[in-house]
């Protein structure tokens, strides 16, 4: 039973200090604001997690392990352009489904990365270099248009988790409408656009 309480608990806490920290990011937030939010006593809190730091890190480390995942799934005997737009697909309905999630990285970033520097600089720019020589094997061979493989890359991290990250904007300038509401369908026709590769007219004689 003291096992079962305990995870219930420590999951309360997470869930509670996502809402906290995506809310007011890592220096804004404390531990009593995130006691308040699970509902606990600060000691309580204090038994399952020592300090702010090892709940933001505990945080990290549970949205690290699924947030390389679609890029991990690009499929390098894929249709080139099916695969790249999965991608983004993926991507959007994480923006939908894991909202507080990006809003945590992109707090993150934006402080310089000092938590995830390490990750960035090994594991994501690994994954990232070798879907960049993907990518650039895919356009030698003429199955993609001519792109730059890394600022595709960024811009689909840019185009879809602006849906999360930037969600009250969007709300407010649609008059309270869902923020994904078409949004696939137009990065569709977007990324279609750019990376349908063009057919050669042949040259008057």
């Amino acid at each position: 039973m003291s096992t079962r309480i305990q995870k219930r608990n420590r999951r309360r806490i997470l869930d509670a200090a996502l809402e906290v920290f995506s809310a007011n990011g890592f220096r804004g937030a404390t531990l009593d604001q995130i006691a308040l939010e699970a509902g606990l006593s600060k000691p309580n809190l204090l038994y399952y997690f020592d300090s702010k730091e090892a709940i933001h890190g505990a945080l990290l480390d549970e949205l690290l392990a699924t947030w390389l995942d679609p890029l991990r799934a690009i499929d390098p005997k894929g249709e080139p352009r099916d695969e790249i737009m999965a991608y983004m697909r993926r991507k959007l309905q994480m923006s939908h489904e894991f909202p507080r999630e990006s809003r945590l990285f992109a707090n993150e970033i934006l402080q310089g990365a000092p938590r995830l520097s390490e990750f960035i600089s090994n594991e994501l720019k690994a994954l990232v270099d070798d879907r960049v020589h993907l990518i650039r094997g895919w356009i030698a061979a003429g199955r993609l248009a001519p792109v730059d493989p890394h600022h595709l890359i960024f811009s689909i991290w840019a185009l879809t988790q602006h849906y999360a990250d930037f969600d009250a904007q969007i709300r407010l300038i649609r008059d309270g409408a869902d923020p994904l509401d078409g949004a696939e369908h137009h990065l569709e026709m977007l990324f279609d656009r750019l990376l349908t590769p063009q057919a050669i007219t042949p040259a008057a004689g």
